[in-house]
């Protein structure tokens, strides 16, 4: 008999199937974090074959969350721009910052980077292109 599918689209007899796939990538141990706010995600971090791990668990699905949601914003805005956007975060990066602080950087977007990235994602493409042209971009 097959078992019912959870949101994850994992059925429940797999859950614990990856979880000990993981967990044995790791024999030196896996830092588990979980959040106290919103959602309460879970982070899991690990290292495997030389190469770090961090494994990101939410109950939302995918296009809900932060993350994807900045993620899809980058991607935007890097498809609107003809590539001097990507230099400046690209060179941002380099120099050590996060993604989203290196895009907020070059976009002039004031105070929290995250939330500011968030607030784009409801702007148009017409409105993304004249907020690039702004800063001398696309």
């Amino acid at each position: 008999m097959l078992a019912k599918p959870t949101p994850s689209g994992l059925s429940p007899f797999e859950i614990p199937a990856f979880r000990t796939s993981v967990v044995r990538c790791d024999p030196g141990g896996m830092s588990r974090y979980r959040w106290t706010s919103g959602t309460r995600p879970v982070i899991a971090r690990f290292v495997w074959d030389g190469w770090p791990f961090e494994l990101f668990g939410d109950h939302r699905p995918v296009d809900q969350q932060r993350g994807w949601i900045h993620f899809e914003v980058e991607r935007r805005l890097l498809a609107l721009d003809g590539g001097t956007l990507r230099r400046a975060v690209g060179k941002l990066r380099a120099d050590g910052l996060k993604t989203e602080p290196a895009f907020a950087a070059v976009l002039g977007i004031s105070g929290d980077p995250y939330r500011g990235l968030l607030q784009l994602a409801a702007e148009t493409d017409a409105e993304l292109r004249a907020r690039l042209a702004v800063r001398g971009l696309g």
